[in-house]
């Protein structure tokens, strides 16, 4: 296990499994917040990590009732998955898991308060239905509000984790009236913050994140507000990024780093994501910084 990750040279791992994130955020007093969660350590995958609130597709998520039980996905999602039926699957998964996660559900037709929420999430837990999610919005006359997320960004875990998922990003301006918690079990704890913030505490090792985690919260960082960071990510590039793990010697010895499409040691030549062009392990974390060398 190296910094969160059970990642090693070599290693060819399984194959990704599909799974969706959802980026919330929302203004506030200060600008741009996001919501993030932090995994409970037990967790096998990134334990103790701060995150969004996202997982692996269900085969519930694609269900066909939900075509008239959700609003359709924005045009521009198109390019993450391939064809209408596995896009919206994706929308319900991130939607679904934000909602078992976070407590934040994004509904069309109508308003859920944050306690509204929270007991249906617990309702949920409680009988384990699949079809739970879906007999509640039908009761409300509500869909989800598959419409109000915009893509974001493809991830896909190194071939050298023991684990992979094929993750789509999608970002989603906040619910009115609904604050966000955590489940006390898959998550133990969870804050609204500007992304600077989030970024200045793993500088200072008080928080640990995922090379996918920190390169978002970069970009985030950059928009003052939600208005500006919708309108920063249309025509966003939604080819994957997949890292690869190489071996990195520079002035401080040798470690390990994961590289980004774009670098010198990928084999796609072409920037796929802004910023630096490599995680550099550094002790337990995986700190941004370019290949050796290499001019940005």
């Amino acid at each position: 296990m190296t910094a969160g990750l059970d990642i090693e040279i070599g290693r060819r791992g399984p194959p990704p499994r599909d799974a969706a994130t959802l980026i919330v955020v929302r203004d506030g007093a200060s600008g741009l917040e996001v919501f993030c969660v932090e995994r409970a350590k037990q967790s096998r995958f990134l334990g103790g990590a701060i995150v969004f609130p996202g997982g692996k597709l269900d085969a519930s998520d694609r269900d066909p009732s939900w075509a008239s039980r959700s609003t359709p996905m924005a045009a521009s999602a198109a390019p993450m998955a391939d064809g209408d039926d596995m896009l919206r699957g994706l929308g319900v998964a991130a939607c679904r898991e934000a909602l078992e996660e976070a407590a934040i559900l994004p509904v069309a037709g109508g308003a859920l308060a944050h306690a509204e929420v929270l007991a249906l999430r617990e309702r949920i837990a409680a009988g384990g239905a699949s079809g739970e999610l879906l007999a509640f919005l039908e009761s409300r006359g509500l869909a989800l509000d598959l419409a109000g997320l915009r893509p974001f960004a493809r991830w896909v875990t190194p071939e050298a984790e023991s684990r992979r998922f094929d993750a789509r990003f999608f970002l989603a301006s906040a619910p009115p009236g609904q604050d966000g918690a955590h489940d006390d079990f898959e998550t133990k704890a969870s804050f609204w913050a500007p992304p600077a913030n989030v970024l200045a505490r793993f500088d200072t090792g008080d928080v640990a994140l995922a090379p996918p985690t920190h390169r978002t919260l970069e970009m985030l960082a950059a928009w003052p507000d939600v208005g500006a960071a919708m309108r920063g990510i249309e025509g966003a590039c939604l080819d994957v990024v997949c890292p690869r793990l190489v071996k990195h010697v520079d002035a401080r010895g040798e470690t390990l780093a994961l590289a980004l499409p774009g670098d010198p040691d990928h084999d796609v030549a072409a920037r796929r994501v802004p910023g630096a062009t490599r995680f550099v392990l550094r002790g337990e974390r995986w700190c941004p910084e370019d290949a050796p060398g290499a001019k940005r």
